[in-house]
């Protein structure tokens, strides 16, 4: 008999752990997916009967285990911060509300999405970031979108990880210009933020849990699938099926769900005109280089080059320098992505360059000398029309769209 019960209860001790596994286990979703921005469901202003009726759905607490959209999907292994900082609906949700918040500035004009609103590129078309009281920075913001497979952030790197980033503009006085207690104290003041920090996470409204959210939003914003990126899949799927022998009517025979793929790939990679096309090509060319730093699935190297940028002022920004204290910093910034560059101009660390034309042209001339210039920069002696090329092929060919952004519907 008590062999009998002791196995009932392991049985039934078994059955719970099976079911708390199930419970946790991660649920794939495809990032991008309009449904994890859109916002709680719903039209007007977020009322508090709308949040908690979203929080009792446990799906929405459910780890996600993030994939990338094609293109983007070489950079898979890359991903970066979800291990600490699980991915969840509801902390995507409470992140996308925090970052279009204004009370998180000290004087309720200023959210994250000042510097990095959707409509712009998830930048914006000012050379400087602008805050509190019209006060102005330094620097051009940065994107915001796709750093999910990005490590430090800020031009200089300076914040060790996308949680970091996210709380920094609050307490900076030209930014936010608040503090994070205060800001804090805000939502904790807030009953639609206070029951979803509470159930998001065991520690409640604290600061470190305002990144956690802001972060997790953030890495749900990823660039889609570009004409580049079928034009890559044309070319591989004609060189794997004959080359120059290529012959579509013997794929559509022998190999129909390749065929499909191809017929697919030659459609969406229209956009990308023969001027596109052939600035892709001197985009990869080891004679104009852009791959030496614009390298991988996001174009980017995440590393900090000097370009020569400003390097001529009085006193120059020095970057990276002023993090790492390393003399091959002085001047060095980090490499920005080029995927849906032509959404977020002006462009470098100053915002001193327009359009993408004076970008290329700067780096046509070789960057502005200096004792610190990276070995990358070098004259490129590119005709007018190889100028255009390049520039046709970064706004026809890495334009793609970013999934869907509620930015209204905040707690009341």
């Amino acid at each position: 008999m008590l062999l009998r019960f002791a196995l009932f209860i392991s049985f039934s001790v078994l059955l719970i752990d099976v079911a708390v596994a199930a419970n946790n286990a991660a649920v794939t979703v495809q990032l991008g997916s309009d449904d994890l921005t859109a916002g709680i469901p719903g039209k007007g202003d977020l009322t508090i009967k709308q949040i908690k009726s979203w929080l009792e759905n446990e799906e929405n607490h459910k780890p996600l285990s993030p994939e990338l959209p094609f293109g983007l999907s070489a950079a898979q292994s890359s991903i970066k911060g979800i291990d600490a900082n699980p991915m969840t609906r509801a902390k995507i949700e409470l992140g996308r509300q925090l970052y279009f918040d204004t009370r998180l500035s000290s004087d309720n004009t200023i959210s994250c999405a000042s510097c990095h609103h959707p409509n712009e590129g998830f930048a914006r078309h000012t050379q400087f970031g602008i805050g509190v009281d019209g006060q102005m920075g330094g620097r051009n913001s940065p994107v915001s979108y796709n750093r999910i497979v990005s490590g430090p952030q800020f031009w200089d790197g300076r914040a060790e990880s996308l949680e970091a980033q996210a709380v920094g503009p609050i307490a900076n006085p030209i930014e936010m210009a608040n503090t994070h207690e205060n800001a804090v104290k805000t939502l904790a003041g807030i009953e639609g933020y206070k029951v979803q920090f509470e159930r998001i996470f065991d520690t409640g409204v604290n600061i470190d849990n305002v990144g956690k959210a802001i972060a997790t939003f953030e890495r749900a914003i990823v660039s889609g699938p570009a004409p580049f990126d079928y034009f890559e899949r044309m070319r591989a799927i004609k060189n794997q099926f004959g080359g120059d022998d290529f012959d579509e009517e013997e794929l559509k025979e022998e190999e129909p769900e390749l065929h499909a793929d191809y017929v697919e790939a030659v459609a969406k990679s229209k956009p990308m005109s023969e001027s596109a096309r052939r600035g892709r090509d001197l985009f990869f060319s080891d004679n104009v280089g852009c791959t030496a730093c614009h390298a991988g699935a996001n174009f980017t190297d995440e590393l900090y080059h000097n370009l020569g940028v400003a390097m001529d002022a009085e006193k120059p920004d020095l970057g990276r320098y002023e993090i790492s204290k390393q003399e091959k910093d002085k001047g060095a910034f980090k490499t920005p992505t080029v995927r849906n560059v032509s959404l977020s101009a002006p462009y470098m660390h100053d915002g001193s360059q327009k359009t993408l034309k004076e970008v290329v042209d700067w780096y046509n001339k070789g960057g502005h000398p200096n004792a610190h210039l990276s070995d990358k920069v070098k004259k490129l002696n590119l005709s007018e029309q190889q100028v255009e090329d390049i520039v046709n092929f970064m706004d026809e060919g890495l334009t793609s769209k970013f999934p869907k952004i509620e930015t209204g519907r905040l707690p009341q």
